[in-house]
């Protein structure tokens, strides 16, 4: 702090000094003129034209060196979760090893918005809303990292000045992928680029946790007081991994939208705006993979039996068909999902209730106390008084064909259903609670199930 409050005191010194030198040049100026009136006249007019602009220059300077001063005593007040940096263009690539002792964040710890970009101009409207939304700069301040070299993307980016930080990802070269992965080269593109931006989160700017989120998300008005409200049971809760902001059957006929802060652990990795702990990335970055780092996540290597926070209604949704999956899931499933447009106050309700012990005795007493129903008496709309029911699964192929029958989405990864907990899927059906359940005798997912 010496170095830079010196670097301050120098700043003020260099600026009046160079304004006195400016006076001084007028003063000596002047006589040069004196024997054509009307000579003298002209230059002193552009003289001091001249030293409106430099002092007008030398003012944002100054105004600088105060709002980075501003900053760095926010620093000390900051805990050590976070960094407070000006804007920036680019960052170099950071090779350090993880601190030997990270301080464990605390509940208020900063948590940064990592939005990774690439060759969307549109990503204006993901930072429009984020920037919009946000409750505090301090607390939440916003990372845009992109790739791709994109300059149209770019100049969206600097447009924000530094109500954003902007970094790039310098490696913009194509990688070795064997021969028949050459369609997939996008994948390995984006699996780089994550793992130097989340490096740079981590590792360069030394934050302890981070919300990260691609440039074609919008995210809902409580998209900040969810995490926010959710991060202290992350801290404390080992059988917990992340918290996502994502709910895969979130489809608008699928979900109680009048009831918005109804929340559920899954076992299924969402990702689309989600938060993680620099402690994840410790274990994660070591083996981080060269593609598909999303399904990566959710094998059982990774996953190891821990559990991700999800809403009912999303807080995100995706406005960009364009990518390297080329619109097909966009267009079939991603451009129908309900995103939650009611506040809720999640900072001031008690969310102990999603501890792991607390939250299976309460969810798996009310599935398998709900009465079983089959599916064709479920599409035929029958038995209406039973209210929420469950309908049970066997196999693989038996939860594919009721997952398809009633919309859910079917596909598996290593045996877990998107949105599942226990191998239990939760949505509404033509206005009714399902679950989608396994025997009572569960005892675990079956990776050939995939």
């Amino acid at each position: 702090m010496l170095k830079k409050s010196s670097l301050v005191l120098w700043g003020v010194v260099l600026f009046v000094a160079w304004n006195a030198l400016l006076l001084f040049f007028l003063w000596t100026r002047a006589p040069a003129f004196s024997d054509d009136h009307s000579h003298l006249t002209e230059e002193v007019i552009r003289l001091a034209q001249d030293a409106e602009v430099e002092l007008e220059r030398q003012k944002d300077l100054l105004r600088q060196i105060h709002h980075y001063s501003a900053l760095w005593s926010k620093k000390k007040a900051v805990d050590n979760a976070g960094r407070l940096l000006p804007h920036a263009t680019s960052v170099r690539p950071s090779t350090a090893a993880p601190p030997p002792h990270r301080p464990r964040a605390s509940p208020d710890a900063v948590l940064p918005v990592l939005v990774i970009a690439c060759d969307r101009s549109t990503v204006r409207r993901c930072l429009d809303k984020l920037l919009h939304y946000r409750p505090s700069q301090e607390r939440f301040p916003i990372i845009v990292s992109q790739d791709c070299g994109h300059e149209e993307t770019a100049r969206v980016i600097t447009s924000y000045g530094d109500a954003v930080m902007h970094i790039k990802q310098p490696d913009l070269s194509d990688i070795p992928v064997p021969s028949d992965h050459r369609k997939f080269q996008g994948y390995y593109k984006i699996a780089r680029h994550y793992h130097w931006a989340l490096s740079q989160v981590f590792r360069t700017f030394q934050y302890q946790a981070a919300i990260v989120v691609e440039d074609d998300l919008e995210v809902a008005p409580d998209f900040f007081e969810y995490f926010q409200a959710i991060f202290p049971l992350l801290l404390t809760d080992p059988t917990l991994w992340c918290i996502s902001a994502w709910n895969d059957n979130g489809k608008e006929q699928m979900v109680d939208a009048s009831h918005p802060e109804l929340l559920y652990r899954t076992d299924f990795f969402p990702g689309l705006g989600w938060l993680l702990l620099s402690d994840l990335w410790d274990e994660l970055e070591p083996k981080w993979p060269r593609a598909f780092w999303d399904d990566w996540m959710r094998h059982p290597e990774q996953r190891r039996g821990r559990s991700c926070i999800r809403p009912e209604v999303s807080r995100t949704m995706t406005f960009g068909r364009k990518g390297v999956s080329h619109g097909q899931f966009f267009d079939q499933y991603l451009k129908f999902i309900k995103l939650n447009d009611r506040f809720v106050p999640f900072t001031k309700m008690d969310l102990s209730y999603l501890k792991k012990e607390e939250y299976e005795r309460s969810f798996l007493d009310r599935v398998y106390g709900a009465p079983e129903l089959r599916v064709e008496e479920l599409q035929g709309n029958q038995r209406r008084e039973l209210g929420t029911v469950r309908v049970q699964y066997t196999t693989r192929d038996s939860f594919k064909a009721f997952a398809k029958a009633l919309g859910v989405m079917d596909d598996l990864k290593s045996g877990v259903p998107r949105a599942g907990y226990r191998g239990i899927v939760s949505f509404l059906f033509r206005g009714r609670r399902v679950f989608l359940a396994p025997p009572s005798d569960w005892t675990g997912y079956d990776s050939s199930w995939s």
